[in-house]
């Protein structure tokens, strides 16, 4: 979601979005969530952040708070490394109601954080 707000702000930015422990796909609430704010993640991938460690980057930012403990070592020149945390609302529990909630508010959460990333530059 985080990848998706920022290609939102600015076309021109160049994101990349990896984990350390990827999904097959995206999650197809996050989808959901995404295209009820008219973006689109629905083409995106998943891939595992080794596949990056030995690029540069101005920014590395780890959302996920268990990402921030086992991120590995960038070995490319890497300016800036951030942490902004989020829960992740792959772990919700309950029914589709309750599930979809969390999805919404992690992501005005997201929306919100990286909105203030993004002003900041």
């Amino acid at each position: 979601m985080a990848e998706g707000f920022l290609k939102s702000f600015d076309k021109n930015l160049e994101v990349y979005s990896a984990g350390t422990k990827p999904e097959i796909e995206v999650n197809p609430l996050a989808i959901e969530v995404m295209k009820e704010v008219r973006i689109d993640i629905s083409t995106g991938k998943t891939e595992n952040v080794d596949k990056y460690l030995k690029n540069a980057f101005n920014y590395v930012i780890t959302v996920c708070d268990n990402a921030r403990e086992i991120c590995p070592v960038f070995l490319g020149e890497v300016q800036n490394q951030i942490h902004i945390g989020f829960e992740d609302p792959a772990a919700a529990k309950g029914t589709y109601d309750e599930v979809i909630k969390e999805y919404r508010r992690i992501r005005d959460e997201i929306k919100e954080k990286f909105t203030e990333f993004y002003k900041d530059l």
